[in-house]
């Protein structure tokens, strides 16, 4: 990258803003490039709260418990990308983030490892039976028993949702001497010796401990139901490291209560509380064997790391590049560097004749172009166009006329 390719607008007057306690690698990552205007909070903001402090934000960072809903998009005028420095988006309006051109980025590999390792531990737990003895332990009572005990070597892990964080899953287990089972909608192959089941029913009932990891739809919600958990090896454990809605826990705290499962580790919920402190109910609790984490999966501290260092040089790329790779709204796009050339911007909605309406503007004005770079999604287009810097604020003043313009940005 050549030292003149910066951000065209003063860096003292761009404004960052992050919220929940996020990493101090990502402020970190902006200061030192002259962003002097990075400020962090430690909690999440309501709707109104958000209004009010984004209308001069344009980079928002955030977590899980901040959502960006479309009046909250509406008031962000200024506002040119949100991080999520976590693994899902869907705390974001991504179609009112996508038709106000605003990108979206998160960290979607960020704490595999940290959740992959919770997993297994939990499962030790589990199947040890450890949760039962700490609690008699903690009231004054000697439990010194081998019964309902077991080794995981020689079990059968069976892993529903074979990505990131289920194939790490997977290389682990096996390597505690586990048999590994996977079943994913999408055909994937088998890391080690995981060998993939044919349905869910085939998986749930040869496998001694089940743990998910799906994202969150409408296919997935109440994934493990009353009926699947009729199908399930008896006293076999479940883990739920993945998303809320995807277990059914009326229907697991039944199975529980009559013996049909040995044990259960539940680290996220339909519904969460907002902040620390807050009261929380399941029907999961107070039931032996079953261990309840306050969605930690991935909260370690290599991981927060990991997670402020990746989404906030996605930030800073595309503030500075254009770079829109990982990008959820805006369609991806990794750019070269380019020197003696001014660089544009334009995202525009995808209807036919955009490009060729730049074009045209910009050749009848005798505007060379140096470099162009164009793609869409269903919904949006992005064009990244650089210009001879002779007549660069020419080309700006056309593009914004062209129809279907929704953002146009001088990068440098």
């Amino acid at each position: 990258m050549s030292k003149q390719a910066t951000t065209s607008y003063p860096k003292d007057r761009i404004n960052i803003l992050f919220l929940e306690n996020i990493s101090d690698k990502a402020v970190q990552q902006f200061n030192r490039n002259g962003y002097v205007k990075a400020r962090k909070l430690t909690g999440a903001l309501s709707e109104e709260e958000l209004i009010r402090e984004i209308k001069d934000v344009h980079l928002l960072g955030i977590r899980s418990k901040t959502h960006i809903s479309a009046k909250v998009l509406a008031a962000a005028t200024k506002l040119q990308a949100i991080g999520c420095f976590c693994i899902g988006v869907n705390q974001v309006d991504l179609k009112a983030a996508t038709q106000a051109g605003v990108v979206v980025f998160n960290a979607p590999y960020s704490n595999t490892r940290s959740v992959a390792e919770l997993v297994i531990g939990s499962s030790i737990m589990l199947i040890r039976r450890i949760i039962d003895k700490n609690n008699a332990a903690h009231k004054g009572i000697w439990m010194k028993d081998a019964k309902g005990s077991y080794e995981l070597r020689g079990k059968t892990l069976g892993i529903i949702g074979y990505g990131n964080i289920g194939s790490q899953v997977s290389v682990l287990a096996e390597s505690l001497g586990m048999k590994v089972l996977f079943y994913d909608t999408e055909t994937k192959l088998p890391l080690g010796n995981a060998s993939a089941a044919k349905n869910l029913k085939e998986l749930v009932s040869q496998s001694d401990i089940i743990s998910l990891h799906v994202p969150e739809t409408n296919q997935t919600k109440n994934l493990i139901n009353k009926s699947l958990l009729k199908s399930f090896k008896p006293g076999s454990i479940l883990i739920n490291y993945a998303r809320g809605e995807v277990v059914d826990l009326k229907a697991l705290a039944n199975s529980l209560e009559d013996g049909s499962l040995s044990g259960a580790a539940i680290d996220v919920y339909p519904w969460e509380p907002e902040k620390n402190g807050d009261t929380f109910e399941t029907p999961l609790q107070g039931l032996p064997n079953v261990l309840l984490t306050p969605h930690i999966g991935g909260s370690t501290e290599e991981a927060q790391q990991n997670i402020g260092e990746d989404v906030s040089v996605k930030l800073f790329q595309y503030l500075e590049r254009g770079i829109t790779n990982g990008s959820h709204t805006v369609p991806a796009i990794g750019l070269p560097p380019v020197e003696n050339a001014h660089r544009i911007l334009h995202i525009h909605h995808n209807v036919p004749g955009v490009l060729s309406e730049i074009n045209t503007a910009l050749s009848k004005n005798n505007i060379n172009i140096l470099g162009q770079y164009l793609k869409t999604n269903d919904a949006v287009g992005y064009v990244v166009l650089d210009v001879d810097k002779k007549l660069s604020k020419e080309a700006i003043a056309l593009m914004k006329n062209v129809k279907g313009t929704i953002k146009v940005r001088m990068l440098y």
